[in-house]
């Protein structure tokens, strides 16, 4: 019987990491990632989208929380898995996310509902 071993890295909700600290966490290029907020994918605190400004100068300025590792991560996997592209991979996360937020909601009323 073969074993597989996990391995894993715990984060803080509260964590900020920067965009060069998300590539490394997600070994990705910075120019996915700031496709991905241009899409709408991440949403980074900082400075916001200003159009006619360099974004590569903008997204040094970004902080990304522990949400949006877990939301490229995913990202990543739809691209790879199922091939999608970056709208599409906006789209599945908002998607996944209302399913998430709707299950949060559903647990809460069936618990009232038996007290």
């Amino acid at each position: 019987m073969s074993q597989n071993i996990l391995e894993g890295i715990l984060l803080d909700e509260n964590i900020e990491l920067s965009l060069n600290d998300l590539c490394r966490a997600c070994s990705c290029s910075e120019q996915w990632l700031i496709e991905l907020v241009e899409e709408g994918a991440l949403e980074p605190e900082g400075s916001p989208l200003i159009p006619g400004q360099a974004i590569s100068a903008q997204a040094q300025q970004w902080q990304f929380s522990a949400v949006s590792l877990e939301r490229a991560r995913i990202a990543m996997r739809l691209q790879r898995d199922l091939e999608i592209n970056l709208a599409g991979v906006a789209l599945a996360l908002d998607l996944l996310n209302e399913i998430e937020n709707l299950q949060s909601r559903l647990t809460m009323v069936e618990t009232q509902n038996k007290g």
